[in-house]
């Protein structure tokens, strides 16, 4: 049997106070959303290390599942802390509606639209400094001087051979921008797996573009965290919805008892 003749659930939504941008736990919340970057930045840092492969397709799809998977995971990180601030606004109204006294701390921790966005773009700021400092000083990188093969080391200490070898034997020191280079890279391994080494072209794009890759997990998260709303009442909804089958069943389990009782009833004699 098919559920196509069920009508819908109706909504179900709970008034709730509004609260503000920023509060008390603003810049707490922003810190662990921070921690949580780092430490997804640097999973997938180790899972594109080992599943690195020459196929471009495949590579181009592995790399598209980990960004997905990790956008999702901040995108359900905001919709939890956005469900969790919803409902304190309900606790709060009710409590309001009774006359209970709230203070101005608690009422500004209630949901409002634009305390996601604002929590993740506190905590991508130094992520974003750093990319910003690689994108406004990035250059596409050159080809290197190759190691020499071990049976060579035995010629170098003459002058007229170590002299043109020189450039193979002397080790370029690294620069901030190789520094910077190299964390921005890991923070964003999967678009620069997903981009090839080896296209420099590409690598200098992306290295420019950095700052906003860095903001994608905040902006998911700021997203998420708008559906806190909906996710109350959905809540909501299947609490109505479950009241109200518990209702019917007990409704028919008291008619068929009634039913029962009635047939067990003796017959009047005339």
């Amino acid at each position: 049997m098919t559920n196509k003749g069920k009508k819908p659930a109706t909504p179900v939504t709970k008034p709730f106070l509004t609260g503000t941008p920023i509060d008390g736990n603003t810049l707490k919340n922003a810190l662990k959303l921070l921690g949580e970057m780092v430490l997804i930045g640097l999973m997938s840092f180790l899972v594109c290390t080992m599943t690195g492969m020459d196929n471009a397709i495949l590579r181009i799809i592995i790399n598209v599942a980990i960004i997905t998977l990790t956008l999702y995971i901040f995108f359900n990180s905001g919709t939890r802390l956005g469900t969790e601030d919803v409902a304190r606004g309900e606790i709060l109204y009710r409590r309001q509606g009774l006359n209970q006294p709230i203070s101005e701390s608690e009422r500004r921790l209630c949901f409002h639209s634009a305390k996601g966005f604002i929590i993740g773009g506190i905590a991508a700021i130094p992520l974003v400094l750093l990319a910003l400092g690689l994108a406004l000083t990035a250059r596409e990188t050159k080809t290197t001087a190759g190691v020499l093969p071990s049976w060579m080391d035995t010629y170098l200490p003459r002058e007229e051979v170590g002299g043109a070898l020189v450039s193979y034997t002397q080790a370029e020191a690294m620069s901030v921008i190789d520094v910077l280079r190299i964390i921005v890279r890991i923070c964003i391994m999967p678009w620069v797996s997903m981009v090839g080494s080896t296209n420099r072209s590409g690598m200098l794009t992306l290295e420019r573009l950095s700052p906003l890759v860095m903001l994608l997990p905040s902006l998911a998260f700021g997203f998420g965290y708008l559906t806190g709303k909906s996710m109350r009442a959905r809540v909501h909804t299947e609490i109505a919805e479950n009241a109200r089958r518990r209702k019917r069943k007990e409704t028919k389990a008291r008619k068929a008892r009634a039913a029962a009782f009635k047939l067990k009833e003796p017959e009047k004699l005339n």
